[in-house]
């Protein structure tokens, strides 16, 4: 008889754990870089770069990199002299370490996000566009960023604001750190890249030009640092940050997917793109007029490391996070978080700037929200901090109907509505699924108690939504793997990059 030993049990998942950083903030570099930057929770963001005073965190902003690095050659990359005699800047400002997220919660909300909150905090959640036509046209979507940031110009608010651009003429779609001043700026940088942008880069440049008060527009990963450099008290870096627009984001890519996917397979030379978009497909037209799709499936392999673990799909700590996800392509998906993000929307609907509609003339799109936050969420490494990682069960999947008896025996005969099996296909339809399969959850009961307030929460803003005169433009929208039916053409007159 042989005897074999029993295979090794899997090892259990570790216990998640919910340490507050509490009394003198001591944590520097060496932790930064063992904590967060190797581990596999560095989103590339920047702001330990920006935030850094004596000048000795570099970052590589090209394919590949987007990962900060210590440049002082007396300890190397893993630890640094400034910070083993007390300096803590590059800690305080990383939106990934520690207790970053119930951090920056009491920081913008004086609590913690409850677990049924899997898309955040929120005041109010509508669908809004930009009623300037112009605007709308040439921004993403509904155009609502490009909006809010020339109306908080106009209005004083902020004299400039930290976007992504495109180097040169635009033809090489490689995503730049940009600070835009003016209408005209902010309508140049108009549009999504879906390749990743560190905007927090643009900060010293904002500086040098004597800007004091800013907007920043960025994924989660950015929107989460301005909340958590305010409380942890790092100083004058957080501070010039007036308006914090988020952006909704599942993931990013590395600029080598234009050479090896869209090139190599499909002949779609980077030169030759007009713009982009995400709606279950990676959506692609041309400046000859041409409309091409890329099924996303062929492009997670060109997905951004930092995306990998990252969970906030939701730009959970923005005044007001924002995307293109439903049924509505002129429309934007916004999320209001704050007092000021709510009296901004507010002033704009009553100005003509923004047209605003319920968000639930869109549940489906609400469903989504949380659906791709709760992917996510699970994304977070179980022995990393356990805070991002709280939220509801996910809902029970519905069971499919028995087919009756004599379904197998009795072939379906063809009706009108649809062609027989051996009828020749027509021109394929381009079928919605991912808010196809959207709809039908949202047709269970919600898990998300905002979802259920959204009537009451849009009234004050909706009803003040007089037409009129508008202003307005939108730098990257959602990045959403999510569907919605094929769009037409956009108009010639469209700038590229738009």
């Amino acid at each position: 008889m042989t005897v074999t030993d029993a295979p090794p049990a899997e090892p259990a998942a570790p216990e998640p754990f919910f340490t507050r950083e509490e009394g003198r903030w001591t944590h520097q570099w060496k932790e930064l870089y063992e904590e967060v930057i190797t581990s596999g929770l560095c989103t590339g963001c920047s702001a330990c770069v920006i935030s850094c005073p004596h000048d000795v965190i570099g970052y590589e902003h090209q394919e590949g990199g987007y990962k900060p690095f210590h440049i002082e050659e007396e300890l190397g990359l893993t630890d640094c002299g400034h910070g083993q005699k007390g300096c803590t800047s590059c800690t305080r400002a990383c939106p990934r370490f520690r207790d970053w997220e119930p951090t920056a919660d009491e920081h913008l909300f004086g609590r913690i996000r409850e677990t049924e909150e899997i898309h955040g905090i929120a005041e109010q959640t509508l669908l809004v566009r930009a009623a300037d036509d112009h605007v709308h046209e040439t921004g993403q979507d509904g155009g609502l960023v490009s909006a809010i940031l020339i109306w908080l110009l106009d209005e004083g608010y902020i004299d400039g604001a930290l976007v992504s651009g495109l180097e040169g003429d635009g033809s090489t779609w490689k995503a730049k750190p940009m600070v835009a001043t003016t209408k005209d700026e902010v309508l140049a940088t108009a549009g999504s890249r879906y390749t990743y942008s560190a905007n927090w880069l643009a900060y010293d440049e904002a500086k040098e030009k004597g800007l004091e008060n800013l907007a920043l527009v960025g994924m989660g990963c950015q929107s989460s640092a301005a909340p958590v450099m305010w409380s942890r008290k790092i100083g004058k870096v957080g501070k010039p940050i007036r308006f914090n627009i988020g952006l909704l984001c599942s993931k990013t890519f590395d600029d080598r997917i234009f050479d090896e996917l869209f090139d190599a397979k499909y002949g779609i030379k980077r030169e030759t793109i007009k713009k982009m978009n995400i709606k279950g497909v990676f959506q692609i037209w041309t400046h000859d007029g041409e409309y091409h799709e890329v099924p996303l499936k062929e492009c997670h392999a060109w997905t951004r490391e930092g995306c990998n673990h990252c969970p906030d799909f939701a730009a959970e700590h923005a005044d007001i996070s924002t995307g293109g996800i439903g049924k509505f392509n002129d429309y934007t998906l916004t999320v209001v978080r704050t007092e000021l993000g709510r009296e901004v929307m507010t002033r704009m609907a009553k100005a003509g700037v923004i047209e605003v509609k319920p968000a639930e003339e869109d549940p489906a799109a609400i469903t989504l929200m949380d659906r791709l936050s709760r992917v996510s969420r699970n994304r977070w490494p179980e022995q990393a901090i356990g805070f991002p990682k709280l939220m509801p069960p996910p809902p029970p999947k519905k069971k499919k109907k028995a087919a009756p008896a004599d379904a197998e025996a009795k072939p379906k005969e063809p009706t009108g509505d649809a062609p027989a099996a051996d009828a020749p296909a027509g021109e394929p339809t381009k079928v919605d699924a991912e808010l196809k399969a959207a709809e039908v959850a949202g047709a269970a009961p919600s898990t998300d108690p905002a979802e259920a307030k959204v009537g009451e929460q849009v009234a004050d803003v909706a009803a003040d939504a007089a037409p009129g005169p508008a202003v307005t433009s939108e730098p990257a929208s959602a990045q959403a793997d999510e569907p919605v039916d094929p769009p037409p053409t956009p108009d010639a007159s469209e700038p590229a990059g738009a």
